[in-house]
């Protein structure tokens, strides 16, 4: 009795495993699809933008009372101050759909920061709310047939940066190798370049800021690295060759970004204007009237005022026995004045033609110990190398940016030691070392 009672048992445990097997296998019911419903918004917006001399009050008339008015202004000052937003500023209103009351107001600041007001209960509130971004990195290689600057800005790579992004990006490469290329007068048809750039770029496409990580330029056959290191990780980096040693030197190849040599240091030069040869211990460069003129090194002013042909003229004493010399400007900057300390490129006039000058430039003069050398011939000292305690760390940064130069498509080998300055490279490789 009891086999028989298990076997029953058996039996219709197996039928129930079954039947439950072919309904896990049914096909689901078919209950059709809904139509799409869309909601409107809650909200319907007004863009607007201040004209010249309107008053962000005088635009909000008619849209909030005056009472109201006043209490929205008072939730801006928080972040913003109402008296002095300039002409072109967006404002944005937003409105309750149905009744078409006011419920917010967004006032762009700036590019990066809006102030969002908000209606709560009767009062107006405000919030700072600044502009979205991602970061990324671009990384690009290629070779002058022209210039640099056409170059870079019809590199493929940066179609989608507008020219003034791509000027700042260009301008970026000047700063960080002025001290060891002078791009107005070695860049030659045939040289080649590569770097990573690291940026942060609104929604619209447009950068917020950028930052060079690491670049390579190859001229006459020599290859320049820069790479960025912060050593204090307080943002106050530099930039540093592949052995560690400082891009920066004490002095700037040139007082002026990117302009043209229109004359050079010579012991005999028919001057255009006096119609006689004589010497020209200095270097001009072409430029437009009120372009900057930059400090090339850090020291103190000990000169201010006009001089003779040099008219407009400021001298800066150096450490090491040098000065430098920088005439016919058009103006000084404010607050550079005899006694002033300035530092390496800061402002301290602007190119003109005072004194004796046939046109606009800059004539410059390095003095060392009171005599005239060459500026672009002299043998100037560097900035200190990457600190000894931070060595283990800037190899492990430097592997990893000189990687990025290396990843960009037929870029090819970056040189790493100098003891491999001699070792063979593919010549066909844009911006690689030769």
């Amino acid at each position: 009795m009891k086999t028989g009672k298990h076997a029953r048992w058996k039996l219709v445990m197996v039928t129930l495993g079954v039947a439950t097997t072919a309904s896990c296998y049914q096909e689901p019911p078919d209950v059709g699809t809904l139509d799409a419903v869309y909601a409107a918004p809650a909200e319907h917006v007004r863009i607007s933008v201040l004209r010249d001399g309107q008053t962000l009050g005088q635009l909000l008339e008619g849209s909030v009372s005056y009472n109201e008015r006043a209490s929205l202004l008072l939730a801006l000052r928080e972040h913003a101050n109402p008296r002095r937003m300039r002409a072109g500023t967006e404002v944005t209103l937003r409105f309750r759909r149905g009744d078409e009351s006011l419920r917010g107001v967004d006032v762009a600041t700036s590019r990066d920061e809006t102030v969002r007001l908000s209606l709560v209960e009767g009062a107006w509130s405000s919030e700072l709310v600044r502009t979205p971004i991602y970061v990324d990195t671009l990384t690009a290689a290629g070779e002058i047939n022209t210039s640099l600057w056409v170059a870079v800005v019809g590199n493929p790579v940066l179609n989608s940066m507008s020219p003034g992004d791509a000027n700042r990006l260009i301008d970026q490469l000047d700063k960080v190798f002025q001290w060891q290329i002078d791009f107005s007068r070695q860049i030659r048809v045939g040289d080649t370049y590569r770097f990573a750039f690291e940026r942060e770029v609104r929604p619209d496409g447009s950068m917020r800021a950028g930052r060079l990580l690491a670049a390579e330029m190859v001229t006459a056959n020599t290859a320049y690295h820069a790479l960025w290191f912060d050593p204090n990780e307080d943002g106050d980096g530099s930039y540093y060759n592949l052995e560690g040693e400082s891009v920066r030197g004490e002095f700037l190849l040139k007082p002026l970004t990117y302009r043209r040599i229109s004359s050079t240091f010579t012991n005999s030069r028919f001057h255009p204007l006096l119609k006689t040869w004589r010497a020209h211990r200095g270097i001009d460069y072409a430029a437009d009237r009120g372009t900057d003129i930059m400090a090339t090194s850090d020291g103190v002013v000990i000169y201010r005022g006009a001089k003779g042909t040099f008219g407009n003229t400021v001298e800066i004493r150096h450490g090491n026995g040098f000065i430098t010399r920088y005439a016919h400007m058009s103006r000084f900057q404010a607050g550079v004045n005899v006694g002033t300390r300035v530092r390496q490129s800061d402002i301290i006039g602007h190119v003109g033609m005072t004194g004796l000058a046939g046109g606009p430039h800059l004539h410059y003069e390095i003095l060392s110990d009171g005599r005239q050398i060459d500026p672009l011939s002299v043998d100037l000292p560097a900035d200190d190398p990457v600190p000894s305690e931070n060595r283990f760390r800037w190899r492990f940064e430097m592997t990893a940016h000189v990687a990025l130069l290396e990843a960009i498509p037929g870029a090819g080998p970056v040189r790493m030691l100098a003891d491999d300055q001699d070792r063979d490279q593919p010549e066909d490789h844009p911006g690689g070392a030769q």
